[in-house]
């Protein structure tokens, strides 16, 4: 595997399930019925974007930034 660090994280639960993301990767997200799975597959879905976007020459990530919204 490629050496970057990839931040991801789990949301909350909807319809039974828990859904991860990784916002570095446009439209990485996956799913799973517990915390652990759902880390499995966010794994695998973030290899799997990287092999697609190596295949068509899309940059592997893009730049997040994360900020802090007061309502």
């Amino acid at each position: 595997m490629l050496g970057y660090e990839i931040h991801y994280h789990v949301g909350a639960r909807r319809r039974r399930c828990l859904v991860a993301e990784c916002p570095s990767i446009p439209g990485c997200v996956s799913q799973g019925k517990s915390r652990e799975e759902a880390l499995e597959n966010i794994r695998e879905a973030i290899a799997a974007c990287f092999e697609v976007r190596a295949e068509r020459g899309i940059p592997l990530t893009v730049e997040t930034h994360q900020v802090e919204v007061k309502l």
